[in-house]
C-alpha cells in the first residue's frame, strides 16, 4: 500500500510539472487535476486545488485551471498574488455542504456574519477569469423554505454560511466573464481594495435567500462595474464602510455602468453600514427589474455619503412581505440613527463602548434622467433638514400603478431609532426633513394607481428651500 501511494504521488507530482510548462518552457498554466482534484459528489478537493494556486504563485504567476465540463467540490481555498483562478466552459466550483470546514471569518473578529469560502488578503494582481460556474451551494446552509424566503438556521456569535469571494486589502484586482451562483451569504466582497475591474458577469443567487448580497465595496477605491447581470435576495450593488475595517479608510472613486438588476431588497444600495465617507460615484445606463427598492441611499452611521451621481436608469419596484427591507420606493434617500439592538452582532454596529450611534450627512446626491415604473413613489427623509442636503431630481419620470396584492400606502425607515414604519397614501415625491431640494422637469403619472391611495405629487414636511420647475 504504501509503495503504491508513492507511486501515485510520483505520477501526480511528474504530471504538475509538466502541465505548468507552457510551449516555450516557461511556468505558466497549472492544471487542478495534476494535483489531485476529483470530478465528484464526495471529494472535497481543497486541498489539491490549494496546492495548485500554491504552485502557480511560486513560479511567479500564471493561471490555475478549472477543467472544461466538471464539477470539483471544494471546501476554503485562498488566493495568491499573480495568479488568475480560470474556469473554461463548463466547468463549476462548488462549495462544500460542511459546515464545520468554514472557520474564518469574513469579518476579523466578529464572528457573527459568516465565514469566508474562496479568499484572499494583501494581493496584488489576483484575477477570476473564464465562462465556468462558481456555486455558493446555497440552500445547502438554509432553514426550511417558506413562501418567499428561507428559513436562517439559529445562531448566536458563530455564522458558518461561507461568504463567496472575500479579498482584503488587494490591488489590480480582474473579475470577469465567470457566473457565480448560490452564495450562502454576501457573493464579492471587495474590503480595502484598489483598482478593481468587475466586468461581465452573471451573479445569480438564490431569490430566496437573505443576506445574500451580490456585490459589496466596502473602505474601496477606483472600483469599475460593468456589463453585468445580478440576481441576489439582499442587495445587488451595495458601497459601505464596516466598522470591522475601519482602518482601511474611505470608500470612493466607483463607476457602475451598464448593469442589470434585479433584488428582493434594494438593488443599489449606499449603506446602512457607514462610519467613514462615501463619495465620488457613478452609476449609469443600468437597468433595475422586479425589485422591492431601487435605488436606496441608507445612512444609519456617522459616515457622511456625497457627490454621488445616478443617471439614465430604468426602475422597476413593487412590493414584498416584511422579510425584505423595502417597499418598493424606486429612490430612497435617508439618514437616520441606527436603532440600538440585542442581536448578535449589535456590539459591532456602534463604535467602540458605545450604544447609540449618529447619522452622518447625505449630500450633493443627483438624480438625472430616471425613469420608475412602482406601487410606491420616492422618500426622502432625514433625522433633522440637515441631514439630507443638496438633492436633485432632474427629468425623474414616476408611473404608479398597483401590480401585487401586497398592501400599500407604507414607507420603510428600517434600520432606525423609533417606528421603522411610515404609514401614508403613495406620494409622488414624500420629502420628510430635508433641505436644498430641487425638482427640475420631473414627471408623475398615477392612472395606474385608485385615486383613494394617492395624496398627491409631493409631501413635503421639515423641509426647507424646494424649488420645483
Amino acid at each position: 500500500m504504501k509503495i503504491s501511494y508513492l507511486i501515485r504521488s510520483l505520477i501526480i507530482l511528474s504530471a504538475a510539472t509538466l502541465s505548468a510548462c507552457s510551449s516555450d518552457g516557461s511556468r505558466s498554466v497549472f492544471n487542478i487535476n495534476d494535483y489531485g482534484a476529483v470530478s465528484d459528489d464526495g471529494t472535497d478537493n481543497a486541498r489539491a486545488i490549494q496546492q495548485a494556486i500554491d504552485a502557480c504563485a511560486e513560479a511567479g504567476g500564471g493561471s490555475v485551471i478549472i477543467p472544461a465540463g466538471r464539477m470539483f467540490m471544494t471546501g476554503p481555498l485562498h488566493l495568491r498574488s499573480h495568479v488568475d483562478l480560470h474556469l473554461e466552459p463548463g466547468s463549476r466550483l462548488l462549495a462544500s455542504p460542511d459546515e464545520t470546514v468554514y472557520t474564518e471569518s469574513a469579518f476579523g473578529e466578529n464572528r457573527g456574519e459568516g465565514m469566508m469560502w474562496i479568499s484572499g488578503k494583501d494581493l496584488e494582481g489576483v484575477s477570476i477569469t473564464g465562462t465556468g460556474t462558481i456555486d455558493g451551494n446555497g440552500v445547502s446552509f438554509m432553514g426550511a423554505e417558506l413562501d418567499d424566503s428561507y428559513e436562517l438556521k439559529p445562531v448566536t456569535t458563530f455564522d458558518p454560511r461561507p461568504h463567496v469571494l472575500t479579498l482584503i486589502n488587494c490591488s489590480k484586482i480582474n473579475i470577469r466573464d465567470v457566473t457565480i451562483t448560490g452564495s450562502a451569504y454576501w457573493t464579492v466582497h471587495l474590503v480595502g481594495c484598489y483598482d478593481a475591474a468587475i466586468t461581465d458577469i452573471s451573479l445569480l443567487n438564490n431569490l430566496k435567500i437573505r443576506n445574500g448580497d451580490g456585490i459589496d465595496l466596502d473602505h474601496s477605491r477606483k472600483v469599475r462595474i460593468t456589463g453585468c447581470f445580478i440576481e441576489s435576495g439582499d442587495d445587488c450593488i451595495c458601497l459601505k464602510n464596516r466598522r470591522e475595517y475601519e482602518q482601511y479608510g474611505p470608500c470612493r472613486d466607483i463607476v457602475v455602468t451598464n448593469c442589470i438588476m434585479t433584488s428582493r431588497s434594494c438593488a443599489v444600495k449606499i449603506g446602512s453600514e457607514n462610519m467613514d465617507s462615501i463619495d465620488h460615484v457613478l452609476f449609469d445606463n443600468c437597468i433595475i427589474k422586479n425589485s422591492n427598492r431601487g435605488i436606496g441611499i441608507q445612512n444609519r452611521d456617522e459616515g457622511t455619503v456625497t457627490d454621488v451621481t445616478f443617471a439614465n436608469m430604468s426602475v422597476e419596484c413593487l412590493l414584498h412581505s416584511d422579510v425584505w427591507w423595502g417597499k418598493a420606493e424606486p429612490i430612497y434617500v435617508t439618514s437616520y440613527r441606527r436603532a440600538p439592538g440585542n442581536h448578535k452582532d449589535a456590539g459591532w454596529r456602534f463604535p467602540k463602548g458605545a450604544t447609540t450611534g449618529q447619522c452622518g450627512r447625505v449630500s450633493r446626491i443627483r438624480f438625472i434622467n430616471i425613469s420608475c415604473e412602482s406601487e410606491n413613489g420616492c422618500f426622502v427623509g432625514g433625522e433633522t433638514p440637515d441631514k439630507i442636503t443638496d438633492i436633485t431630481f432632474d427629468r425623474v419620470d414616476l408611473r404608479l400603478g398597483k401590480t401585487t396584492p401586497w398592501p400599500g400606502g407604507v414607507y420603510d425607515k428600517r434600520p432606525c431609532d423609533g417606528d421603522g414604519f411610515v404609514n401614508a397614501p403613495v406620494y409622488g415625491f414624500y420629502v420628510d426633513g430635508a433641505s436644498d431640494i430641487t425638482f427640475d422637469n420631473c414627471r408623475i403619472d398615477t392612472r395606474g394607481l385608485g385615486p383613494e391611495a394617492f395624496g398627491g405629487n409631493y409631501k413635503l414636511s421639515n423641509t426647507n428651500e424646494v424649488t420645483t420647475r
